[in-house]
């Protein structure tokens, strides 16, 4: 017999799976539209990041990600009272942004593969991969620019100041790789800057397309803040957890890397054995093999790093639904918003 938590988990993630796909059907012509518009060079590079097409131009059946951020666009316009046809301009525009950030932290991170191949960088090389994402940074505020919509003027500024964000969370990122003395509460602002500043713009920039007043839009833009968090936590367990056949990157990626993720660093700072053992490995001047990752991983759990971010996540998803509860007063009008915040924070690999 099925439970009633598996049978409810199933249904929320069927719902996600559709508010998806139907994002993905208004945004993808609008996508393919801007990136077809390159130039050649720098057209071929982004279509095989999305998963388009292979390297030499032919058709490609890989994965071209969840779509998320742009499905956000949507889902916060029509919970404020607009149509999500509207805003497909703005929600192409998030994906454009994001996939820029992928394309440099692919090569910033020197991460061989994504969505199970290899990275545009390692196909390519660095600097098309570099000019390809600065070209969809380009592509996104010119589909801004051209869109009529009221709200799109206050969408512009709220997508540069996003990149603004996102670069220094980034930059802060980068910075603690040569840091010991990381804290706890220095790496939360950097995984709001890098990750819940992109989910909180197309969240807000929703709302304002769906006409929302300047207290719903920073309520919506909090939200998807939360969600931001909740989702990095989660994803930084998958980077040490995470299976491989899954996420498409080697086993324990972010230990291979020596990654001060957020269980880590709470592991690091726990004052504990396991914590102290934890910093013994990361200190090692070479690679890490498998027993050595091994123990890096049984650290993070033994110093409480794991239990941690599952906790921590659970927080961060209850304070983005206050927030949702202030912009959207309507239960009924979040269903969609609640299933893709529900399907970013319940991923297990």
């Amino acid at each position: 017999m099925t439970s009633p938590t598996l049978e409810r988990d199933h249904r929320e993630g069927h719902e996600a799976e559709d508010v998806l796909l139907r994002a993905r059907a208004l945004v993808d012509p609008v996508l393919r539209a801007a990136v077809d518009s390159l130039p050649g060079a720098m057209r071929k590079v982004a279509g095989y990041h999305f998963g388009w097409w292979e390297a030499d131009g032919s058709p490609s059946a890989a994965p071209s990600g969840k779509a998320i951020r742009p499905a956000m666009v949507l889902a916060a316009t029509q919970a404020l009272g607009g149509d999500p046809a509207t805003a497909t301009s703005a929600a192409a525009a998030v994906e454009l942004v994001h996939n820029f950030t992928l394309l440099h932290d692919d090569v910033i991170d020197r991460d061989e593969t994504r969505r199970h191949r290899p990275t545009a960088w390692r196909v390519f090389g660095t600097t098309e991969a570099i000019l390809a994402g600065d070209a969809m940074h380009s592509l996104a505020l010119r589909l801004l620019a051209e869109d009529t919509h009221p709200a799109a003027r206050s969408a512009v500024r709220r997508l540069t100041d996003c990149v603004v964000e996102l670069c220094e969370g980034q930059q802060i990122d980068c910075a603690f790789e040569q840091r010991d003395d990381v804290s706890l509460a220095e790496c939360l602002a950097m995984a709001e800057a890098k990750t819940g500043a992109l989910l909180g713009a197309s969240c807000a920039m929703g709302a304002e397309y769906g006409g929302a007043s300047e207290r719903a839009a920073k309520a919506m833009d909090g939200f998807g803040r939360e969600i931001g968090l909740a989702f990095q936590l989660i994803d930084d367990l998958i980077g040490i957890w995470g299976d491989p056949a899954v996420t498409g990157k080697p086993v324990g990626a972010d230990l291979v890397a020596r990654k001060k993720s957020l269980p880590v660093v709470a592991a690091l700072g726990s004052g504990t054995p396991d914590g102290a053992r934890l910093a013994e490995l990361y200190a090692l001047d070479r690679q890490l093999g498998a027993e050595e990752l091994a123990l890096c991983a049984a650290a993070v759990e033994g110093a409480g790093g794991r239990g941690w971010a599952q906790g921590a996540s659970c927080e961060r998803m209850a304070a983005a639904m206050d927030l949702l509860a202030v912009a959207v007063p309507e239960p009924a009008r979040t269903d969609e918003l609640l299933a893709l915040a529900e399907l970013v924070t319940r991923r297990t690999h």
